[in-house]
């Protein structure tokens, strides 16, 4: 390989293991390989992720590896998430620096998601560049570059109960934030992510490149501050989106769709579907779950809900209005002409997804900055409604609240609604136009690709 293409880029791909971070990692790697074709990436992953991702539809220049199963399962990690994160610490180290030794083709550079630092580590060690991903906001980044203005005016570590309705308007680049809408390592909810938080702070000064999944103008006065404060070249190459053309989404409005569910999709009348998804990892408890789903179908608004592996416990009571289903193609379904709102735990891939499609949002934030994401969609962006009043709180949002809400947050008559939805018509606009050729996401992108072609590839220490 190396003799027919002498001026090959050779880019060693390593993903978080989990559902919200291999997605946006294999999308980046699509745009990449279809921009350039003498980039060639080895996309690195546990064999339980190999059996996951191995049939889907990659590009030529994407090959698959695999390093053994050392971690938990990723059906289950969510039971002991702190025992996950310290098995990601330090049992995937060995395996993966064992594989980039034995590649047979030269390695140029790394691209790792930023939360594995020891990848960070080996590719220094070996002199090898790499370019770290970030899979949350620039916003909530920033927050952790600012931690010390949140010690010095008593706002890390808080107490919700007593410190919640203060306000933070200090940190460079952020809009004014309550405190209870500050990402819930704020709190403590889990020292163990939050001292992992830290050591990928410190590590990233290391790394060459920094990469978000984050579209400029969504958050530009954080990416103008954190230009001035981190050393290293930035690139806001987001939303890192399933790589399907254009034609594939509009025949998601076609009868030859395909998946029943668009099919459903396709005889239900322009904007009236509420799709509700929890996400792929956490959920909400049993019981809020029970409330969120009898809440929906006593709105009797038309819904299409993903159960995950509750499908059959919903599906035995779910009425004529909607359909239930354990997993679809989320960005399709967004871009569906007859989806009109989106009722959405807030992880950043979601919230990203949306925006693009220009759907409304219902926030029910579960867990880290999914509380600060639904702030930004509510009061910053004003392209949703809270339907979690308080985010730091277990208790239950009762199937009345839910129903009522649903059905204003629906109704196609309301002023509120469609003042809504023209701004998320307006951010729609923007994010595609910064991935469209020519946006910003389109040249910060080109500008990377640019930057790690220009490097020879590594020599031994």
């Amino acid at each position: 390989m190396a003799s027919e293409k002498p001026d090959l880029c050779h880019v060693v791909a390593l993903p978080y293991p989990g559902r919200g971070h291999v997605n946006p990692m294999m999308n980046l790697c699509k745009f990449i390989t279809r921009k350039r074709e003498n980039i060639l990436i080895t996309f690195v992953v546990t064999e339980e992720w190999l059996g996951f991702i191995s049939s889907n539809a990659k590009h030529s220049n994407i090959r698959l590896a695999s390093i053994p199963n050392v971690i938990p399962s990723e059906l289950v990690r969510a039971d002991d998430f702190p025992g996950f994160i310290q098995a990601v610490r330090t049992k995937m180290t060995a395996p993966f620096e064992e594989l980039l030794d034995r590649l047979e083709l030269p390695v140029t550079t790394i691209l790792t998601d930023a939360a594995l630092v020891w990848a960070i580590h080996a590719g220094n060690y070996r002199n090898i560049p790499v370019a770290a991903l970030r899979t949350s906001p620039a916003t909530v980044f920033s927050m952790l570059c600012y931690l010390d203005l949140f010690k010095q005016n008593g706002h890390f570590p808080v107490d919700l109960s007593e410190q919640g309705q203060e306000l933070v308007d200090y940190i460079p680049g952020i809009p004014p934030i309550r405190v209870a809408d500050l990402p819930t390592f704020f709190s403590g909810d889990s020292p163990t992510l939050l001292r992992g938080l830290l050591e990928t702070l410190s590590s990233l000064t290391t790394a060459h490149y920094l990469l978000f999944n984050s579209v400029y103008e969504l958050e530009a006065p954080v990416f103008d501050t954190l230009k001035e404060k981190i050393s290293i070249p930035l690139y806001p190459v987001g939303p890192n989106i399933p790589c399907f053309e254009l034609e594939d989404i509009s025949s998601a409005n076609s009868a030859q769709s395909g998946p029943d569910y668009l099919e459903w999709l396709n005889s239900q009348p322009t904007g009236s579907v509420l799709y509700v998804s929890m996400g792929s990892f956490l959920s909400a408890s049993t019981a809020q779950m029970d409330a969120i789903f009898a809440g929906v179908i006593n709105s009797g608004v038309r819904y299409i809900l993903v159960a995950r592996s509750e499908t059959f416990r919903f599906t035995a009571n779910h009425s004529h209005l909607g359909l239930v289903v354990p997993w679809c193609n989320q960005m399709k379904v967004l871009c569906h002409s007859s989806v009109g709102g989106f009722l959405t735990h807030c992880g950043w891939n979601s919230t990203l997804e949306a925006v693009f499609a220009g759907v409304p949002m219902l926030t029910f934030p579960l867990f880290w900055d999914q509380v600060t994401n639904s702030k930004r969609i509510v009061e910053d962006w004003k392209i949703g409604w809270r339907m979690k009043r308080d985010a730091g709180s277990n208790t239950l949002t009762r199937r009345e609240e839910i129903s009522d809400l649903v059905q204003r947050f629906m109704d196609p008559e309301s002023s509120d609604r469609m003042e809504m939805v023209k701004r998320a018509r307006k951010l729609q606009d923007i994010c595609q136009a910064a991935v469209a050729e020519g946006g910003s996401s389109d040249t910060n992108l080109d500008a990377f690709i640019g930057a790690i072609s220009n490097h020879p590839p590594y020599q031994e220490c």
